[in-house]
């Protein structure tokens, strides 16, 4: 059917959270779509993230809507694009406070594979998007499937760190135990809101002293 399936290690995790059914008519749906229109990110790199970052190895979350919708920029990874990709508005403004939080220069790469490989699970709530067309593919479902993910990390994991930007991912907050875990709440880096209130709020080195000794890898 696709090249998509996700890990074994999530599979079992997720355990009787994971409805197979519901995800199989995604996927079937998603395939109809493919045969009509361009669709991202491209078969193979829909469940990219699950793979980069194991359940075990997850030590933050950071939560993003949808995948970037303009060719060549999508790879299953929130806010991430590919080696040598302009980077979006949105990644501009989270990598600017990286910097400035964290003493650093400005990444050179808006790839986001080191965050990943260091337990940063980068996931959309959708996680596939119609070419040129923001948001459309949210009648899929997939939020039902992601958010079995996020309500599975909060109750089988503790002392993670949820990283929630924007209104739309302060949404999934009811879906995390605060007294296990670490959220970190605020504005969204987009440039219509950046400049209320992303902008000096630090989650990065929020994000490490709640981590003791875990270090968000320099990109």
């Amino acid at each position: 059917m696709t090249a998509d399936r996700i890990p074994e290690a999530w599979r079992s995790f997720l355990g009787e959270r994971l409805d197979q059914n519901q995800l199989d008519r995604i996927l079937e749906q998603l395939e109809e779509e493919r045969r009509s229109c361009e669709v991202f990110p491209p078969p193979g790199k829909v469940f990219h993230a699950l793979a980069l970052t194991p359940p075990d190895a997850v030590r933050v979350v950071l939560i993003g809507q949808d995948p970037y919708h303009e060719e060549g920029q999508a790879e299953g990874l929130a806010f991430s694009v590919p080696e040598g990709v302009k980077f979006p508005p949105s990644l501009r403004n989270i990598f600017k406070e990286f910097a400035a939080d964290l003493g650093s220069t400005v990444p050179n790469s808006g790839s986001l594979h080191a965050w990943a490989e260091a337990g940063v699970l980068l996931l959309n709530s959708v996680l596939t998007v119609r070419a040129h067309a923001a948001g459309s593919h949210r009648k899929l479902h997939w939020e039902k499937f992601t958010d079995s993910i996020i309500a599975a990390l909060s109750e089988k994991r503790s002392g993670l760190v949820f990283i929630l930007w924007g209104n739309y991912a302060i949404g999934k907050r009811p879906l995390i135990d605060e007294t296990k875990h670490h959220v970190i709440a605020g504005v969204h880096p987009s440039p219509l809101s950046a400049h209320r209130g992303f902008f000096g709020s630090r989650p990065f080195s929020e994000t490490e002293q709640f981590l003791p000794g875990w270090r968000w890898p320099r990109l």
